[in-house]
C-alpha cells in the first residue's frame, strides 16, 4: 500500500470489518500490481476484473479512467445480491450509468474533485503527451461528474470537499481518510535530517521536490532525505548533484516508517489544495516537526499541531531554527492530546455504519 487512495481503502474496509461488516470486494487489476493476502483475509469474498486498457478507449466521451474501468462481469457479480455498495472514485462510477443497478443503495467516496485535480496535474507535467491526455481527461471528468446525482449518498474525503459537492449535490457526508493510525507514536529527542515522502511520479510531488532543493535547501548543509515511489530522471540527477540530498527510492512500507519517525522535521509543501491528505497524517501521528505550507492545510483546523511557512525564505528560516531544537516529552504529551479532536476515524466509521444500515 504504497498511495493515499489505496491506504483509504483499505484502513476503511478493515474498520467496517472490525464492527461487523460483512465486506465483499470488487477491483481492477492493472500494472503488475501483486494481490493482497491481508485485504483478501479481511473480506468474505474478493474478486478481481482486468481493467481495459484498449487504445479504443481514450477516444470515448467519457473520461478514460472511467470507460477503462467498465466491466459486465462486474455488473452480473453485483446483480448476484442486494447489498449496499461504496463506489470508490469517479473513476469506479460506471455502475451508476447502468439501469440494472436503479434502487441500489449506492454510495461514491470521493477522493477529490477529480477534474480540477487533473487540471493541475496537466499544468504542472513536464512530458506533452501526459499533459494532453491530463487536460482532454480533466474536460471529460467535469462533464461526468454529474453522474453523482444518480448516487444514493457522496462521501467526501475532506472539509474543502464537502463544501464544493454540498453545492451541486443531495445526501453529501464528511468521511475523512483513512489512514490506520489510532495512537500517537512520536519519539522524543533530535534527527539529523529533514523528510520528504510522496509519490515522485506525481507532478505534484516531484515540482514539491525539486522547489526543497532548488530553494530551501541547496547550500544550507541541511541533510534532506526525499523518499517515495517512482521518481522521474530529471529529478533523480538533480539529486545525484547535490551534497546534503539523498534519494531513498521506493522505499517498502516499514523504511518509510522508520524515516517519517526519526526525521527531526517532516516537510510537507504542495501547490494544490486538495483536502487532508495522507501523508500529513503519519507525519502528525508518527514525526517529531511537522512544517507545511498553507495549501498543505488549507481548510483543516490545525491548532498549532503544524507549523505553516510559505516562501523558501520563510522554509529556511523555520527549518534552521528547528534543527536545533530538540522534540521533547511535553510536545509528545501536546500532540496526543490534540490529536483525538484534530482526527477521529471512530466517529467517522460510526456514521459510514449508519448510512450503509
Amino acid at each position: 500500500m504504497n498511495y493515499g487512495g489505496v491506504i483509504d481503502v483499505f484502513f476503511k474496509l478493515k474498520a467496517l470489518v472490525e464492527r461487523g461488516v460483512k465486506v465483499h470486494f470488487h477491483c481492477f487489476e492493472y500494472g503488475g500490481r501483486e494481490r493482497s493476502e491481508r485485504l483478501e483475509a479481511l473480506c468474505e469474498s474478493t474478486y478481481y476484473y482486468k481493467r481495459d486498457m484498449s487504445f479504443v478507449n481514450f477516444f470515448s466521451k467519457k473520461p478514460f479512467i472511467v470507460t477503462s474501468r467498465t466491466s459486465e462481469d462486474l455488473i452480473q457479480d453485483l446483480l448476484r445480491d442486494d447489498y449496499p455498495i461504496i463506489l470508490e472514485g469517479l473513476h469506479s462510477c460506471s455502475v451508476l450509468l447502468d439501469p440494472r443497478m436503479q434502487g441500489r443503495k449506492i454510495f461514491v467516496r470521493t477522493h477529490n474533485v477529480e477534474h480540477d485535480y487533473y487540471q493541475y496535474l496537466a499544468e504542472t507535467e513536464k512530458n506533452l503527451r501526459k499533459k494532453l491526455f491530463l487536460k482532454i481527461e480533466s474536460r471529460k471528468l467535469r462533464k461526468f461528474e454529474s453522474i453523482l446525482s444518480k448516487a444514493t449518498g457522496i462521501l467526501a474525503i475532506s472539509n474543502k470537499d464537502y463544501e464544493y459537492f454540498k453545492e451541486f449535490y443531495n445526501n453529501v457526508y464528511l468521511i475523512p481518510a483513512y489512514a490506520g493510525f489510532d495512537k500517537v507514536n512520536v519519539l522524543e529527542g533530535q534527527g539529523d535530517y529533514v523528510l520528504y515522502h510522496g509519490s515522485l511520479d506525481v507532478s505534484e510531488n516531484y515540482n514539491a521536490a525539486e522547489f526543497l532543493i532548488n530553494e530551501v535547501f541547496k547550500g544550507t548543509g541541511i541533510k534532506l532525505k526525499i523518499a517515495g515511489m517512482n521518481p522521474p530522471h530529471h529529478l533523480v540527477k538533480l539529486i545525484e548533484n547535490e551534497r546534503n540530498v539523498e534519494l531513498i527510492e521506493n522505499p517498502e512500507d516499514d523504511v518509510l516508517q522508520n524515516l517519517i519517525r526519526n526525521a527531526h522535521i517532516n516537510i510537507l509543501v504542495t501547490a494544490q489544495a486538495t483536502g487532508l491528505k495522507l501523508k500529513l497524517l503519519n507525519a502528525l501521528f508518527n514525526g517529531r516537526y511537522c512544517v507545511v505550507n498553507d495549501k498543505m492545510v488549507e481548510g483543516l483546523d490545525i491548532n498549532d499541531l503544524c507549523i505553516v511557512a510559505n516562501t523558501a525564505d520563510e522554509m529556511k528560516t523555520v527549518v534552521a531554527d528547528l534543527m536545533t531544537k530538540p522534540f521533547v516529552e511535553e510536545q509528545v504529551e501536546i500532540r496526543k492530546s490534540m490529536m483525538d479532536a484534530f482526527y477521529n476515524p471512530s466517529r467517522a466509521t460510526d456514521k459510514l455504519v449508519e448510512l450503509l444500515g
